[in-house]
């Protein structure tokens, strides 16, 4: 994952959309303020709405990584009491 350290990863690469936010959203949960989460996801819907929905929710993308194999990973820090 390049210069970030993940403290956990999902895969949404084989779920659609409103499922594939849903995923993303309870891996945040799980994880403290400050940590960071790895999301693999497919581009197209996935690569415009989910960071999006991110922001939204008050967390901060860090970077957007292209895998070289039409997938992609979203770096997403979770924020707490931001929004």
């Amino acid at each position: 994952m390049g210069e970030y350290v993940t403290d956990a990863v999902v895969d949404i690469t084989d779920v659609v959309c409103p499922i594939t936010f849903v995923k993303v959203k309870v891996a945040l949960e799980e994880l403290k303020s400050g940590q960071i989460l790895a999301v693999r996801m497919k581009d197209g819907e996935p690569v415009q709405n989910v960071p999006r929905s991110v922001k939204d929710e008050g967390h901060k993308v860090l970077k957007l990584l292209s895998n070289e194999d039409g997938t992609y990973t979203l770096i997403v820090k979770k924020e707490e009491g931001e929004h």
